[in-house]
């Protein structure tokens, strides 16, 4: 039994000027991130998109492998291209991306290559809104969210990336994240990306129409916030030294999702609000990826430590 099966995009992320070889930490997109720090947490996980033979594309590999997730992907192919994301970072830890090939269909899976028995093989479903961007990519994308739904999976999907993917089309990017919200039961969202769904009040009526527990993450110095049957549960920021982070909050919610998990959560219908609470003081704890000043960091305690924390709050193994 897979833990989490993440899907979508993997790119790798270097700062500008730097050698090919000085990678800011890990291969990056925010399905590959929640992947690793899944596994770094102890957890089966899977990460599955189309990667290329090329030398970034073994490099993400060797990545996914060095941290014990299993590529549950089609092997490297000529026809992939693996995207490159140049990140520039301020002093006040404020990101830019350029895309040295931007994201497009042949980093992903097509429709039929998304296999039924990977999702009934796992408890959760992850998805990144880079793979809602566009046909056929967005038809694979709905159809792993389908089935994990169907099948009565645990689903999450991260909304982000809204101006880079829809180039500013919010029409198009609030179309395509409202068609799969029947289908989620746990959806991350940044404060820049939940304007598009009406803004922060608007929450409680989509909860209500969509019956999902909606997360809205903010990282750095604000910590997270989530919105769970009318309440409203904050966590303060873990403390480090930065304003900002590259993958910050996909590993708050790998974290996040360890933690359920960890507690046993297999359906939406097992979520209260302790357990939201303790997933998300257990994600803000277990990881984030740092910038500090031009450079970058990874704030990631040891496994005793996470061990440590899981006997202080009393969360067990998984079963």
């Amino acid at each position: 039994m897979m833990d989490v099966y993440s899907i979508g995009e993997m790119v790798i992320d270097f700062i500008p000027g730097s050698e090919p070889s000085s990678y800011i930490s890990n291969a990056g997109g925010a399905p590959t991130n929640v992947a690793i720090a899944v596994a770094k947490n102890g957890l089966k996980a899977s990460m599955c998109c189309k990667v290329g033979d090329d030398n970034f594309g073994h490099f993400l590999m060797d990545t996914l492998k060095e941290y014990h997730v299993t590529p549950a992907c089609p092997k490297l192919c000529e026809e992939a291209i693996t995207t490159m994301a140049f990140v520039s970072l301020a002093e006040d830890g404020e990101r830019k991306f350029t895309f040295a090939r931007k994201p497009g269909a042949d980093m992903f899976l097509e429709e039929d290559e998304v296999k039924e028995e990977d999702i009934e093989d796992s408890v959760i479903i992850h998805a990144g809104s880079c793979s809602l961007s566009a046909e056929p990519v967005a038809s694979s994308t709905v159809k792993a969210l389908r089935l994990g739904h169907e099948k009565g999976k645990l689903v999450s999907f991260d909304v982000n990336y809204r101006n880079l993917m829809w180039k500013d089309d919010l029409e198009a990017c609030t179309k395509a994240v409202l068609d799969i919200l029947p289908y989620v039961d746990l959806l991350k969202i940044s404060e820049e990306e939940v304007d598009m769904l009406g803004g922060v009040d608007a929450i409680p009526a989509l909860m209500e129409q969509y019956k999902i527990a909606m997360v809205i993450e903010t990282l750095g110095g604000d910590g997270a916030q989530a919105f769970f049957a009318g309440e409203v549960i904050r966590i303060p920021g873990h403390k480090v030294k930065a304003v900002d982070a590259t993958g910050a909050g996909d590993a708050f919610w790998g974290g996040f999702l360890s933690s359920l998990r960890f507690q046993n959560v297999a359906h939406a219908g097992d979520l209260t609000a302790p357990i939201i609470k303790t997933a998300m003081e257990y994600g803000n704890v277990s990881g984030c990826i740092c910038v500090q000043g031009k450079g970058a960091i990874v704030s990631i305690p040891t496994r005793g430590q996470i061990e440590e924390y899981r006997e202080k709050n009393g969360i067990g193994s998984v079963k």
